[in-house]
C-alpha cells in the first residue's frame, strides 16, 4: 500500500503520466538566440531615438528623420540573412580556410590605405566604398584573426611550451595587422584584435610565463603608442580632467556630454525620446555613445539591463566553448571562446568610455550601435557560435556533425 501511495505521489509531483515522455532537446541555444534578437531590437529603437534629430543639423540636412533608422534596419536584416547562411557552414570548413580568410583580411586592410579605394572620414581611412554602402575591413579582421589564432593553436599544440616556435609566428601576424590598423588609424580595433589573440593563446594552453611576457610586451607597446602620439596623449589628459577649460570644448567634449546625459537619466531616465544631449550636443550619439542616450532615457535601470545582457551573453558563449573542448573539439571551443572575448571586451570598452571609466575610444557597442560592417560581423560570429552549440548537441545525442 505504501509503495502504491509513493508511486501515486510521484506521478502527481511530476505532473502525471504525460510528463514521463522524454524531454524534447532544443536544436540550439534558444536563450542565446533570443537575447541576441532582443539586443538588436533595442538597438534599432535607440538608434532611431539617437538619430531622429540629426537632420536639424545643416551637416545632415539632406537626410530624412528616419534615414539612419531605415539604413540600420537594412543592415540588421542583411546581417541576419548572412548569419543564417553562416549557420549552415560546418566548423570543419572554417578550420580549413582560416589561414586564407586571414590573408584576405590583410589584403583588404592594405586596400583601405590605397588612394581612391579607401574612404576617409574625420581624418581616418577605415572604409572601402561599395556603391551606396561602405565596408570596414577591420571588422572582418577581428573575425579572421580569431579563426586564425584558434587554428594556429590547434596546429601548434605539440610545441606550445616553446616560445619561439609556438608564440613568435602568431605575434608577427598580429603585429602586421596592428601596423596596418595603426596606419588608418584605428587603435581601438587593434586593441580588440590583440586581446582576442592573447585570450586564445592563453585558453589554448600557452605557458603562463609566456603569456605574461606577451602581456607585458603589449602593455609597453600600447604605452609607447600613446606617449609618441600628441593627439592620443591629449585624449588621456582630457579623460583625466574632462571639465577643465582646456578640454571641455576639445578632446573632453564627448566625454563630458556623455556624463551629463547619464547624470540626467538618474535612476529611471527621462523617458524614450526625451534625451536632450542627442540634440546636437553629444557627437556620434547613434554610434560610439549610444549607451549614454540609453542612460539618459532609461536611467541606471536601462544601463544595468544592457550590461547584464552582455554579461550573460559573454558567459553563455564561453560555456559553449568549454563544452566543445570537453567534447574534444578544440578548434570549435577556442573559436566560441574567442567570440566571447571579442563581444565581451568590446562591450566593456564602449561602456567604460560612455561611463567615464576609460579614455575615449572609437569602438561601437556590439549588436546595438549604428553601423553595417560591425552588425554584419557580430551576427556572423554569433551564428558560428550557434553552429558550434548545434554540433555539440548533435554529438551529445550520439550523432555525426
Amino acid at each position: 500500500m505504501n509503495v502504491l501511495a509513493q508511486q501515486f505521489l510521484g506521478l502527481f509531483s511530476r505532473g502525471g503520466p504525460a510528463s514521463q515522455k522524454p524531454a524534447r532537446v532544443q536544436p540550439l541555444d534558444q536563450a542565446l538566440l533570443w537575447v541576441t534578437v532582443a539586443l538588436l531590437a533595442f538597438g534599432l529603437v535607440m538608434v532611431y531615438s539617437a538619430s531622429v534629430a540629426l537632420p536639424d543639423n545643416p551637416k545632415f540636412a539632406r537626410y530624412s528623420h528616419s534615414h539612419f533608422l531605415l539604413r540600420h534596419a537594412i543592415f540588421v536584416v542583411t546581417a541576419m540573412v548572412c548569419a543564417l547562411l553562416t549557420f549552415q557552414v560546418p566548423l570543419s570548413v572554417w578550420e580549413r580556410y582560416a589561414p586564407w580568410l586571414f590573408v584576405v583580411s590583410l589584403l583588404l586592410l592594405v586596400l583601405v590605405l590605397v588612394p581612391f579605394i579607401g574612404k576617409g572620414v574625420n581624418g581616418a581611412r577605415r572604409w572601402i566604398a561599395l556603391g551606396p554602402v561602405s565596408f570596414q575591413p577591420s571588422e572582418l579582421a577581428k573575425f579572421a584573426v580569431l579563426l586564425y589564432a584558434a587554428d594556429y593553436m590547434v596546429r601548434k599544440m605539440d610545441v606550445k611550451e616553446r616560445f619561439f616556435r609556438a608564440v613568435l609566428p602568431m605575434a608577427v601576424a598580429v603585429a602586421v595587422v596592428g601596423l596596418l590598423l595603426l596606419a588608418e588609424p584605428d587603435m581601438g580595433a587593434f586593441m580588440v584584435i590583440a586581446v582576442i589573440a592573447m585570450g586564445i593563446l592563453f585558453l589554448g594552453g600557452v605557458n603562463a610565463r609566456m603569456f605574461f611576457l606577451i602581456a607585458a610586451v603589449m602593455l609597453v607597446a600600447f604605452t609607447l603608442m600613446i606617449a609618441l602620439s600628441d593627439w592620443r596623449r591629449e585624449r588621456i589628459f582630457a579623460y583625466l580632467d574632462p571639465w577643465s577649460e582646456k578640454h571641455a570644448l576639445g578632446k573632453g567634449y564627448q566625454l563630458s556630454h556623455s556624463l551629463i546625459a547619464i547624470g540626467r537619466g538618474e535612476i529611471f531616465g527621462v523617458g524614450l525620446g526625451g534625451s536632450v544631449e542627442k540634440l546636437h550636443w553629444l557627437p556620434e550619439a547613434h554610434t560610439d555613445f549610444l549607451l549614454a542616450v540609453i542612460g539618459e532615457e532609461f536611467g541606471l535601470v536601462g544601463v544595468v539591463v544592457v550590461i547584464g545582457a552582455f554579461l550573460w551573453m559573454t558567459r553563455r558563449i564561453m560555456h559553449i566553448g568549454r563544452q566543445a573542448i570537453a567534447l574534444d573539439r578544440v578548434f570549435a571551443g577556442l573559436v566560441a571562446q574567442g567570440v566571447g572575448i571579442w563581444i565581451g571586451f568590446q562591450a566593456f570598452i564602449n561602456m567604460g568610455v560612455n561611463l567615464g571609466a576609460l579614455p575615449t575610444k572609437g569602438l561601437t557597442l556590439p549588436l546595438m550601435s549604428y553601423g553595417g560592417s560591425a552588425i554584419l560581423m557580430n551576427l556572423v560570429a554569433l551564428a558560428v557560435v550557434l553552429r558550434i552549440d548545434w554540433e555539440n548537441r548533435v554529438l551529445m545525442r550520439g550523432g555525426q556533425t
